[in-house]
C-alpha cells in the first residue's frame, strides 16, 4: 500500500474511478451511442485535424481532469493520494486495453528510456533486427548500445530476416512515416522458430489496432497519440518471466515494493512483477491518462478501429478518384507521396491539421473524426 498524507477529494481521484471495470468490458455498442458519447466528449472542436499521428486530442473528461488537478496544486492543495488513484487506474486500464494481467505492466517516461533498458542487457555481439525507417525512439538505443550487431532491413523482410542467432526483433506496429502495418502473426512465428524475442512499440498503434497478447515479449507505448494521453503517460509491458532480461541498475525509488517506505539509500526490495521497472510517474500527466484511458475503455477498440478505418479508407479511395496513389493498406494513417508542391499551402488554407513526414502528407483519423473530415481533405486536395 503506498503511504500519502493527502487524502482529499479531487478531480484526479474521480478520473481514476473506472480502474474497477472487469477486463474485457467496455465498448459503446450502436454506432448512435458512440455517436452520441463521441459528441459529448468532442463537440467543441471544430473539423479539419486529422493529424491524431502526431498528437491525440483529449476528451473533454481529461481536459476536466487536468484543470482541477492544476487548480488545486495552484491553489496549495495538490492531491497525492489522488495523483496515486490516476496512476494505478492508468496501469489497469492499459492492461485492460493490451490485454495483459496488470502485474505486466511497468510505468516508463519515454519509449527510448524503455528501448535503451532492453538494449542495454543484450549480450555483446547479439544480433537485433528493425525496420528500414523505423522510428528513431526504437531504432537507436540499439545503434548507441556498442557491441550489438544492428541489421535494418525493409518492413516486409523483417520476418524472413530472423535467423538462429537473432536475439530480439523490434518493430513498429504502425509505421509512423507512412501507417503501414507489420505483419505480426509472421515475426511472431520467425522470433519462435529461432528462439527470438520480439519488441513493439505500440505508440502509432495501440487504441486503435487491436494487439493478441502473445505477438509480444515487450510492447513500449506512449499514450499521447491514439490513447490520447499527455506527454508522460508511457507505458513497458513485460512478458512473464522475462524480468531477469532487463536490468534493475536503472530502478529508482518508484520501483520499490513500497515507494514511500524506500525513498532513501538502496532499495531493500524490487515490486514484483513488471513494476519493478517502474520510473516515478509525471503525476498531471497520468490524471489525463486515467480520464483519457477510461474514454478508450468505454468506446472499446474494436469500435475505434471500425471508425479509424472506415475514414481512411475513405480518403483513400477518394485520392484514387483524384489520380493520386496513397501508400496501400489497412491502417487508420493515411500517407501520400509525390503531392505537388502546392498541396501543403491548399490543405492549411481550407483549415486541415496534416503532417509531413520524409515527402509524404500524412493524414490519421481517430475518434473525433468524422466523413466530414475526410470530404475537406479532398476538397482541399481536388
Amino acid at each position: 500500500m503506498r503511504r500519502t498524507t493527502d487524502t482529499t477529494d479531487s478531480t484526479a481521484a474521480r478520473a481514476a474511478a473506472p480502474a474497477d471495470r472487469p477486463e474485457g468490458s467496455g465498448g459503446a455498442g450502436s454506432p448512435g451511442r458512440l455517436r452520441a458519447l463521441v459528441e459529448a466528449e468532442y463537440g467543441g472542436i471544430g473539423g479539419g485535424y486529422v493529424n491524431t499521428a502526431t498528437l491525440g486530442l483529449p476528451p473533454a473528461r481529461t481536459a476536466a481532469a487536468l484543470r482541477g488537478a492544476l487548480d488545486a496544486w495552484a491553489a496549495g492543495r495538490p492531491d497525492v493520494a489522488a495523483y496515486e488513484a490516476a496512476v494505478a487506474a492508468s496501469r489497469a486500464a492499459y492492461a485492460r486495453i493490451t490485454g495483459v494481467a496488470v502485474e505486466r505492466v511497468a510505468l516508463a517516461g519515454t519509449v527510448a528510456g524503455s528501448v535503451g533498458l532492453i538494449a542495454a542487457q543484450l549480450p555483446e555481439g547479439a544480433d537485433v533486427v528493425v525496420a528500414a525507417d523505423d522510428f528513431s525512439s526504437l531504432v537507436h538505443p540499439f545503434a548507441g548500445r556498442p557491441g550489438l550487431s544492428l541489421r535494418i532491413v525493409p518492413l516486409a523482410e523483417v520476418a524472413s530476416a530472423v535467423r538462429p542467432d537473432t536475439a530480439l526483433v523490434a518493430v513498429s506496429a504502425a509505421q509512423s512515416l507512412d501507417g503501414r502495418v507489420a505483419d505480426l502473426p509472421a515475426i511472431r512465428a520467425a522470433a519462435t522458430e529461432h528462439g527470438a524475442r520480439v519488441l513493439i512499440d505500440g505508440t502509432q498503434s495501440v487504441g486503435w489496432l487491436p494487439l493478441a497478447p502473445d505477438m509480444y515479449d515487450y510492447l513500449v507505448c506512449h499514450a499521447y497519440k491514439w490513447l490520447l494521453s499527455p506527454h508522460g503517460a508511457c507505458f513497458l509491458t513485460v512478458r512473464e518471466g522475462l524480468e531477469a532480461t532487463l536490468s534493475p541498475a536503472f530502478a529508482g525509488w518508484y520501483a520499490a515494493d513500497d515507494p514511500w517506505e524506500s525513498c532513501y539509500g538502496p532499495i531493500a526490495d524490487l515490486a514484483p512483477g513488471a513494476r519493478q521497472f517502474d520510473a516515478r510517474p509525471a503525476y498531471l500527466s497520468f490524471v489525463g491518462a486515467a480520464a483519457s484511458l477510461s474514454l478508450i475503455e468505454e468506446v472499446g477498440v474494436p469500435a475505434v478501429n471500425a471508425h479509424d478505418l472506415a475514414l481512411a479508407a475513405r480518403l483513400r479511395a477518394g485520392l484514387t478518384a483524384l489520380g493520386r496513389t496513397p501508400v496501400p493498406g489497412d491502417s487508420a494513417i493515411v500517407a501520400v507521396p509525390g503531392m505537388p508542391a502546392t498541396a501543403p499551402a491548399r490543405l492549411q488554407q481550407a483549415g486541415v491539421r496534416f503532417a509531413a513526414r520524409a515527402g509524404n502528407l500524412r493524414f490519421a483519423f481517430h475518434l473525433h473524426n468524422t466523413e466530414a473530415d475526410v470530404d475537406l481533405v479532398l476538397n482541399a486536395l481536388g
